[in-house]
């Protein structure tokens, strides 16, 4: 088991070591607005024009972080299709939503292949010439929004806005959604230490610890799952992040003893709860909230909340990802699997950036 070393977090060398994962990080914000404005030409010809299909369906990467916005507003049915090809139903009065990178992937590639061969409506946010976005050609008609990079979080938000504009799903406000990852980047900077990072705080928090990542709300508990991917890449650990009826029996530990030898059974890692409180006051997210919580202090389990109240649905599931991923990142960097110049990149590309979790 790695050994978390605290000083490599403010270690320059170390930092500059890891310079392409934590640039990749801080140009988030960046990315976005490069992926609005390659897409504007296509956003400002599209509106509604009174149709509206009979039922919306999003294929490929991050289907379901489309399906946790629109869900609750959509005026039409709204699913998330995990698998290849599209359900059985699906035909000319449906839009299909496929989100596709620049790597090969076959479920997202079928679904539009589909969507075409059915004659559906098609929106495809994928770069140019990439395999998605060859499979769609086939339909004339199809909405094009060309990514300029694999950042599933850029593509979303374009994806978004067309929906918006169409009546099918609420106001994203990109450029809000940019500034507070900018803002994020700013806190959470290699350049700002321990005593004023929460990114760098968090990961001294899960150095020795296996993650429960909870959020209360649809959009919380998105970024959950998008956080415990990331720290799961950056640690080599088990990470798990899981509604409360999942964690709570978790949480049963046996009792901390203060007098053990902390070398003995240096494998043995005791769960941390990491809170993510994305402002949505509902009863029965408080409810749960403060059954983990009590549950937590009852059987010596750290609890660790990163909140983030203030912005749009998508601006505050933005940042509370990008938090956690900082975590990871800098929770990598201490337990020495970035940063190293010697060390098998964990993910096996050279660069764990380019990794989906990132």
């Amino acid at each position: 088991m790695s050994v978390f070393d605290d000083t490599r977090l403010d270690d320059p060398a170390v930092l500059e070591a890891s310079d392409h994962l934590l640039r990749r990080l801080a140009m988030a914000g960046a990315r976005i607005r490069a992926e609005l404005e390659a897409s504007e030409d296509v956003l400002t010809k599209l509106e509604s024009d009174g149709f509206r299909p009979r039922a919306v369906v999003a294929a490929g990467r991050d289907a379901r972080l489309v399906r946790a916005v629109l869900e609750p507003v959509c005026p039409v049915p709204f699913l998330a299709w995990p698998g290849p090809g599209l359900p059985g139903w699906a035909g000319p009065l449906d839009l299909v939503i496929v989100l596709g990178g620049a790597a090969e992937d076959t479920d997202a590639v079928s679904a539009a292949g589909e969507a075409v061969r059915r004659g559906c409506g098609l929106m495809v946010a994928a770069p140019e010439d990439s395999p998605v976005a060859i499979a769609s050609a086939g339909l004339r008609h199809a909405i094009r929004l060309p990514s300029q990079s694999d950042d599933q979080l850029a593509a979303a938000v374009a994806v978004l806005q067309a929906l918006h504009q169409m009546d099918l799903g609420p106001e994203v406000d990109h450029k809000a959604v940019a500034a507070l990852l900018d803002d994020v980047a700013i806190e959470c900077s290699p350049n700002n230490d321990v005593a004023a990072n929460p990114a760098k705080e968090l990961a001294l928090v899960l150095a020795d610890a296996l993650p429960l990542v909870w959020g209360g709300s649809v959009l919380a508990a998105r970024a959950a799952r998008r956080v415990v991917e990331a720290l799961r890449l950056a640690s080599g650990r088990p990470a798990l992040a899981a509604d409360a009826g999942h964690l709570l029996p978790v949480l049963n530990q046996p009792p901390r003893d203060l007098f053990a030898d902390p070398f003995d059974k240096p494998e043995e890692l005791r769960p941390a709860l990491i809170i993510l409180d994305d402002g949505v006051v509902e009863a029965g997210i408080a409810e749960h909230r403060d059954k983990l919580e009590s549950k937590a202090e009852a059987h010596d389990v750290r609890v660790h909340t990163i909140r983030q109240a203030s912005g749009t649905d998508v601006a505050r599931y933005a940042a509370l990802t990008q938090q956690g991923r900082y975590a990871a990142a800098y929770l990598g960097i201490g337990l020495g699997r970035y940063g190293m110049a010697t060390v098998d990149d964990p993910v096996g590309s050279g660069n764990p950036s380019e990794d989906p979790a990132w």
